[in-house]
């Protein structure tokens, strides 16, 4: 059965070929104008031609119906932005941009209300946001005060002007990155093997027509899904690249400008006073005959009151005791 396969596949491709030869059109009389190859512009190329460059067999036209309109220049594709005019005219190259910036605020609210409006005034969009406060000792109270982070996206030719207006918003800058990642010969790459994997899955679909047993069939379609997987997972990386590229990624994180802290009195040596010695000495001595005192209190009030009556009986006890032994 595979020989047979292998045999068809064969027959086809020689068939292709010499139906390709024999209608190649005759070189004209006259000398054609030559035209000079454009890369932004190429000529669009006949469809017989197109289909032979690919080893497809064109399509007959069933019903009188025309064949399919070949591509021609200069049409949009989504899968690659650099087809649109604009786009390949203000920007040749793919970059993903991203931008971290911590600011010191003034005051944290207003920053964040500002930073949104020129979010919207840029055409982007806020990604995610926190707010947090943390608490400050300035030598006599505590205070709050307000942290957050933004993280947006703004679109690639509004990086630097988008960055330059967080500035403004700051007392001081305490820290700013920037980083771009050239992702265009990923992209180019991408859509070569797009278009490879894409006139693969035409020439599978044909076999997948003229497939002869069930067997030679689901072998045949297996092939094709799996085409199919390749072509979906490259597409959804060249939609990812795109999009990347297309907005830029800025996090800016705002510090509030905390109050100035007074500075610490330095310490200044005590020097020597006998007066003060001397009260520091009577104090102490008065201290100690008070808890002398106090302890005499405690003795008398406390202690005799309840160990006074078990010794006296005891004592009488004894007493008694020694007068019977005499």
């Amino acid at each position: 059965m595979k020989q047979r396969l292998t045999l068809f596949v064969l027959i086809l491709l020689l068939s292709t070929m010499i139906l390709t030869a024999c209608g190649a059109p005759a070189p004209a009389a006259t000398e054609a104008p030559v035209m000079e190859e454009s890369y932004a512009a190429p000529t669009e190329a006949p469809a017989a031609e197109f289909y032979a460059q690919d080893g497809i067999a064109e399509p007959e036209s069933k019903g009188g119906e025309s064949p399919p309109a070949m591509p021609t220049a200069g049409v949009y594709d989504p899968n690659n932005p650099l087809s649109d005019p604009n786009i390949a005219a203000n920007a040749a190259r793919l970059i993903i941009k991203n931008a971290e910036a911590r600011l010191l605020v003034a005051d944290t609210d207003a920053a964040i209300d500002r930073t949104t409006q020129i979010v919207g005034d840029m055409g982007g969009y806020i990604i995610s946001s926190r707010v947090w406060y943390q608490d400050w000792f300035d030598g006599e109270e505590y205070s709050n005060f307000k942290y957050a982070t933004i993280t947006m996206g703004v679109p690639v030719e509004q990086f630097e002007r988008t960055l330059s207006r967080l500035r403004g918003l700051a007392v001081r800058v305490l820290d700013e990155t920037a980083s771009g990642e050239d992702v265009t010969d990923q992209f180019v790459d991408l859509q070569s093997q797009l278009t490879n994997l894409e006139a693969t899955r035409e020439r599978i679909k044909t076999f997948l027509d003229e497939a002869k047993t069930v067997d030679e069939a689901l072998r045949i379609n297996a092939e094709l899904a799996e085409i199919e997987r390749q072509i979906e997972e490259i597409k959804g990386r060249m939609n990812y690249l795109s999009d990347r590229s297309a907005y830029s990624t800025i996090t800016v994180n705002f510090e509030p400008e905390l109050p100035k802290t007074p500075p610490t009195p330095t310490p200044v040596p005590d020097s020597w006073d006998p007066g003060k010695t001397f009260e520091d000495a009577k104090k102490s001595v008065t201290s100690a005959y008070q808890g002398i005192v106090d302890f005499l209190i405690w003795v008398f009030v406390v202690l005799v009151p309840i160990v006074a009556p078990p010794v006296l009986i005891v004592w009488i006890i004894w007493r008694l005791a020694r007068r019977k032994v005499k």
